[in-house]
């Protein structure tokens, strides 16, 4: 019994593209995918970041390649998993991590940045949906992971265009779900809580990149107050909901969105 449940983890054979895979919970995936098996291919803006997960994959004696990726450009993603595709023969797991924020009232939002924020975290995780289901709906089988947020299930003042984002993305998600299952793919979603990442950390990280000590410490706990477990979030606790729902542990779930975030959200 023991050996079938650890074996409905193993991604050994499969391959994963992971977008924003440069840091934060794209890095922690990637990584984590990779040490189960599969061959990754770490895809970020930041193609030194997607290098030195793709280094950290390796070291763990995983197989990783790094290419730049802007997931808000439709052919750069369509391109992304066309080398994937030529690569490794096949791709398995669609990880659609890449994301930004950006935090301003509705009367103070302009259109530059609200379409900054939907072309990368609602029409960039399209364009990795779109992408991977036409190649994994000609192979019959395949998961795609979307990263969604808290923020989908409860208001956060100052962030509308990051909550309308995300909730569009968790849409998207059921729909794809019911068009893709007949073709044996799953598509499901991850809506973490706060989880202390490279993003999160602007709430604490001076212009010139310096951490304050003990204003970080104090988010922190604030933050860990406001949930039932008392904690924040690790890179980590995401990256193992993104393993669960890639891998064949979770192959009776889709259309589904999957709540890291330690009870702050409990809906039904």
């Amino acid at each position: 019994m023991i050996a079938e449940a650890l074996a409905a983890y193993d991604l050994g054979g499969r391959v994963a593209v992971v977008t924003g895979a440069a840091s934060g919970i794209g890095r922690a995936s990637a990584v984590l995918l990779g040490a189960v098996g599969a061959a990754v291919v770490c895809a970020d803006v930041d193609l030194e970041g997607a290098r030195r997960t793709a280094a950290q994959v390796e070291e763990g004696g995983g197989r990783a390649l790094a290419r730049p990726a802007d997931v808000s450009d439709a052919g750069a993603v369509d391109a992304l998993v066309d080398e994937a595709l030529v690569e490794f023969g096949r791709i398995d797991v669609m990880a659609n991590v890449a994301g930004i924020i950006a935090q301003a009232s509705v009367v103070e939002l302009d259109d530059d940045t609200l379409d900054r924020v939907l072309a990368v975290n609602l029409k960039g995780v399209f364009h990795g949906c779109r992408a991977a289901a036409r190649a994994m709906g000609a192979q019959g089988s395949g998961s795609i992971v979307n990263m969604a947020s808290a923020a989908v299930d409860a208001p956060s003042p100052g962030l509308a265009a990051y909550g309308m984002a995300k909730a569009a993305v968790v849409q998207l998600t059921r729909v794809l779900a019911v068009e893709m299952g007949p073709q044996g793919v799953r598509v499901n979603a991850v809506a973490p809580g706060f989880v202390e990442t490279g993003m999160t950390s602007r709430h604490f990280t001076g212009a010139d990149g310096t951490v304050d000590e003990p204003h970080r410490t104090a988010v922190l706990e604030a933050v860990s107050r406001t949930t039932p477990l008392r904690t924040v979030g690790r890179p980590e606790d995401v990256a193992h909901a993104v393993l669960y729902l890639a891998s064949d542990a979770s192959r009776f779930v889709t259309g589904q969105i999957l709540r890291p975030n330690g009870g702050v959200a409990m809906p039904w």
